[in-house]
């Protein structure tokens, strides 16, 4: 099974000690891991975009980082990517380290919020959504989400139920 796998990771200074550690993972379940910039056509943005969705639509799976990114939100370009994969019948996993609410994530990362009758506002003055699921609808409902790290992920992927 191929998985290709999403996530801010391609942008830390580690990025080669996680590629290294998550294809260990892979081998020993059984999966065959893709990362973005394995297939290379260009460096310029359009062909580094172009590249990323042959990946994607070569996968079977893409397990994506939902870690918070630069603010309270996973990062921009995975969620794009879950986005793409979900259209493309692809079927999706994601991880965060923290088991919390989208509204506790918020409080946690960017201050307290108002509660103003059953709405959450933010510090300004947005709705927050609050279904008690760990970020925004658009993910939660089409990917199965797991609270740990990619190893305990990919566990899921080849055993849904565990």
């Amino acid at each position: 099974m191929k998985v290709y796998f999403a996530g801010p990771d391609v942008f830390s200074r580690s990025y080669g000690a996680f590629k290294t550690m998550v294809v260990a993972v892979c081998v020993e379940l059984g999966l065959e891991p893709l990362f973005p910039g394995d297939e290379v056509t260009g460096t310029d943005p359009a062909a580094i975009f172009r590249d990323n969705l042959t990946l994607i639509d070569r996968a079977d799976v893409v397990v994506a980082n939902l870690n918070p990114f630069r603010g309270a939100e996973p990062d921009s370009g995975t969620a794009f990517e879950l986005g793409y994969a979900h259209a493309r019948g692809k079927r999706l996993f994601g991880y965060v380290e923290i088991e919390e609410t989208n509204v506790d994530r918020l409080e946690r990362i960017d201050g307290p919020t108002t509660r103003y009758g059953s709405d959450v506002l933010d510090r300004q003055g947005n709705k927050v959504e609050s279904f008690g699921l760990p970020m925004n609808l658009m993910i939660c409902v089409p990917a199965v989400l797991v609270t740990g790290s990619v190893r305990e992920c990919l566990v899921r992927v080849i055993n849904p139920s565990a």
